[in-house]
């Protein structure tokens, strides 16, 4: 396995990923969105998940295809990213038809960024037109760090981010998107070397290597305030069930808890997201899963390291950025 020309999910083709950020309010949006309707599951592991849409992903609901995933910051407020998204692919045509009428069918989740910093007293929920600029940006690259639904997170002793990352294992393809915004930490100690440093490929995340003291008798390190959530989604060219695309987003979880100390806690509302858009079929149904699950927890933990340390510093910012703890000092 190595990761596809960007490193991103939007290695998958036929996926793009749109991102829209306000930087007083230090928030953003992220849209995952198919040139077609793509199956869709995801798993809570996390004991305070904000989402929208996710009991219509389950194997037995009616509806089996979406037209867009969104991760948001904002809280509950955030839900209404998923709207602006929804309203803007109505126009477009898409949707779930129903009569004469389509109905984009858009799940989404949330994470905490409300006590970060930023200017929160908005006269107008801001994240209905942050989704709607979000999915106007679609690309097959994007920013990763401190955008998107990445741009106001924090984890208990940095700034959290947005990131991506992809592995090819013949024939499939598989990447990871994820915010970033844990109650735990993603370095190990007071070190710079990342939890998700035995998975790394090249320099991806600084290529610091492994980290060679560590004391599971301390503390375990938190971010203050029970503000958490970390929210992604993994996806892939397979040809796979709504089942089998659930099956994928639980393993997928092993990555979280790979790449964050500690992970799905009570105050955090840790989701993952699948999304799977049919090109590839499945030559061996078992052992093809197995090694669709592996590559999205390997994905996902990469993703996590590699939005910490990408993120970046800006104006009235709680906690520094992982470059200005660690590689500028």
């Amino acid at each position: 396995m190595q990761p596809g020309q960007k490193n991103l999910i939007t290695d998958v083709a036929g996926l793009r990923v749109g991102q829209a950020e306000d930087v007083r309010i230090k928030t953003g949006v992220s849209v995952l969105v198919g040139d077609v309707p793509f199956t869709a599951a995801a798993h809570v592991m996390g004991g305070a998940p904000g989402t929208r849409e996710t009991e219509l992903l389950a194997p037995d609901k009616t509806v089996q295809m979406v037209d867009a995933l969104v991760l948001s910051g904002g809280s509950a407020f955030g839900l209404d990213a998923a709207s602006g998204v929804a309203d803007a692919l109505r126009i477009q045509g898409r949707g779930f038809p129903v009569g004469d009428q389509s109905v984009p069918i858009v799940p989404g989740a949330i994470l905490f960024d409300l006590t970060n910093g930023g200017r929160k007293n908005w006269a107008r929920n801001p994240y209905k037109l942050l989704g709607t600029a979000a999915l106007a940006a679609a690309a097959d690259r994007f920013k990763l760090g401190s955008a998107g639904a990445g741009t106001g997170a924090l984890i208990a002793d940095l700034k959290g981010g947005i990131g991506s990352a992809s592995l090819c294992l013949d024939p499939f393809t598989v990447g990871a998107l994820v915010a970033v915004n844990a109650l735990g930490r993603v370095t190990v100690g007071e070190g710079a070397q990342f939890w998700a440093a035995p998975f790394e490929f090249g320099d991806e995340f600084g290529g610091l290597g492994t980290a060679t003291v560590f004391d599971p008798a301390a503390p375990i390190p938190v971010k203050g305030g029970g503000s958490a959530t970390t929210i992604a989604i993994v996806a892939t060219d397979a040809r796979l069930s709504q089942a089998q695309a659930t099956r994928m987003a639980v393993v997928a979880h092993d990555g979280m808890a790979r790449a964050i100390y500690p992970s799905h806690t009570p105050m955090d509302g840790d989701l993952v997201f699948s999304a799977a858009t049919g090109a590839v079929p499945l030559a061996e149904a078992e052992a093809d899963l197995l090694r669709l699950g592996h590559a999205a927890a390997l994905c996902l933990a990469r993703a996590i390291a590699r939005g910490v340390y990408a993120a970046t510093p800006a104006k009235g910012d709680l906690l520094p950025a992982w470059a200005v703890r660690h590689r500028d000092g």
